[in-house]
């Protein structure tokens, strides 16, 4: 049996691309490419949205993969860079920050790597 997760389906406010992570959008109903440190929904999957009022399936959950934007090591918290690619999250003492989840496996800028998402919070220690 196949185990899918939980996907669920947004209106894409602007260009979301594959492997991205998902912010929320200004409406109910709406999801945003990420970039920096807003609250996150999910990650794109395998397509993203090409326009502004397309449909996109958003993964909320599970193991996923996700594209890079910076080298990422395995066990790092993933946080979203200015075009929505995830890279290590390292908040400044006290402060916090949106995390997607952690790092799966490891990778370099551009590469596809995995994240189990798990959006959160945590502080800068």
């Amino acid at each position: 049996m196949n185990h899918f997760g939980l996907i669920k389906n947004f209106t894409a406010n602007g260009t979301i691309e594959k492997r991205r992570i998902v912010a929320f959008g200004a409406a109910e109903g709406e999801a945003v490419q990420a970039s920096g440190n807003t609250a996150f929904l999910g990650v794109s999957g395998i397509r993203g949205a090409a326009i502004a009022g397309a449909r996109i399936d958003v993964c909320m959950d599970d193991i996923r993969d996700i594209e890079f934007g910076s080298a990422v090591s395995y066990g790092d918290w993933l946080t979203s860079d200015a075009d929505g690619k995830a890279i290590t999250a390292a908040p400044v003492a006290g402060a916090l920050m949106n995390v997607i989840g952690k790092a799966m496996t490891g990778g370099v800028a551009g590469s596809i790597g995995k994240v189990h998402v798990t959006p959160q919070q945590i502080t800068g220690a």
